[in-house]
C-alpha cells in the first residue's frame, strides 16, 4: 500500500488519478479464451490443431471435455479480478446427438446453449465468438476462404454467416454486444507467383459473409491478420496491409 500511494502521489503530479483509473477499469469487462485450458482442441472432433498453429493438444492436465473446462474456467475466473467476458471458438459446440453427423457449417444457436447458461451461472458481461477455420479436413492445401476449391470456400463461407447468426443469440442472451473474430490459417509454404488472386478470392469471401443481413449494433465483426503460421512461412493471404484496408473499406 506504502508503495501505491508513493506512485498516486507520482501520477497525481502529471495529473492522473489513479484512484479513478482502477475503478473505471473494474468496470470493463476484458474477454478471456476459452482455448487456453485444452489446447485448442475443442470439441467438435476437429483433432490436433492444424493449419499452421503450434499447438499439440498433450500438455499435462488439459480439460477432455466442455464440463471439465467449465470447472477449470469457473476457477480461473474466481481468481481474476474485475468484470470479464468469454470468447469461445466455434469448434467448442457442444453437439450432443448431433456429434459426427452435424459440420461446422450447419452450427445453430442450440449448439451453445449451456455455454450461455454457464456463463450467465458465474456472472459474465457477455460471449465473444470465432469461426474456427482451422483444423477441420475441409482445409485444403493450406486454404479456406481464398481457396481456388470453390466447394472449400463456400463450405467455410457459410460457417462464418452461421456463426454471425450465432453471435446474434449471445448478444440476445446477455443484452451486450457479441465480437466476431474471422481468422484464417490461409498461407503457402512455397513463394507464389501470384500473391493478388487468393488475395481477390479471400476478399470475395468476406463479401459474400458479410451480405448476411445482420444486426451491426449487436454483432460487431473484426478480421485478424496472421504474420505466419509453421509449415506455411513464406506467403500469408490475409496479411495486415490487406486487413487494414479491407476492414477501413468496409465499415468494421
Amino acid at each position: 500500500m506504502e508503495r501505491y500511494e508513493q506512485a498516486k502521489k507520482l501520477f497525481a503530479e502529471r495529473g492522473a488519478d489513479t484512484d479513478a483509473a482502477i475503478k473505471r477499469l473494474a468496470e470493463i469487462p476484458v474477454s478471456v479464451h476459452c482455448w487456453q485450458g485444452d489446447d485448442v482442441l475443442g470439441f467438435d472432433g476437429g483433432g490436433i490443431a492444424s493449419g499452421g498453429i503450434q499447438t499439440t493438444g498433450n500438455y499435462p492436465g488439459r480439460a477432455r471435455t466442455p464440463e471439465e473446462l467449465m470447472q477449470d474456467i469457473r476457477f480461473a475466473f474466481s481468481l481474476m479480478a474485475g468484470k470479464k467476458r468469454l470468447n469461445l471458438h466455434a469448434s467448442y459446440a457442444i453437439l450432443g446427438e448431433e456429434q459426427g453427423k452435424t459440420d461446422r457449417d450447419a452450427y445453430r444457436p442450440e449448439h451453445f446453449a449451456p455455454w450461455v447458461r454457464f456463463a450467465k451461472e458465474i456472472g459474465l458481461a457477455g460471449i465473444d465468438f470465432n469461426p474456427t477455420c482451422f483444423s477441420h479436413p475441409m482445409v485444403r492445401n493450406g486454404l479456406t476462404l481464398s481457396s481456388p476449391d470453390e466447394e472449400t470456400r463456400k463450405f467455410w463461407i457459410r460457417h462464418c454467416r452461421a456463426c454471425l447468426k450465432i453471435a446474434e443469440y449471445f448478444a440476445d442472451e446477455f443484452g451486450s454486444y457479441c465480437l466476431v473474430n474471422i481468422w484464417i490459417p490461409d498461407g503457402l509454404k512455397d513463394v507464389p507467383a501470384d500473391r493478388l488472386t487468393p488475395r481477390l478470392r479471400l476478399k470475395e469471401s468476406l463479401d459474400e459473409i458479410l451480405a448476411l443481413p445482420y444486426d451491426r449494433k449487436k454483432v460487431r465483426v473484426a478480421v485478424e491478420s496472421k504474420v505466419f503460421g509453421i509449415g506455411v512461412e513464406s506467403y500469408t493471404v490475409g496479411s495486415n496491409e490487406f486487413y487494414q484496408n479491407y476492414a477501413a473499406t468496409r465499415g468494421i
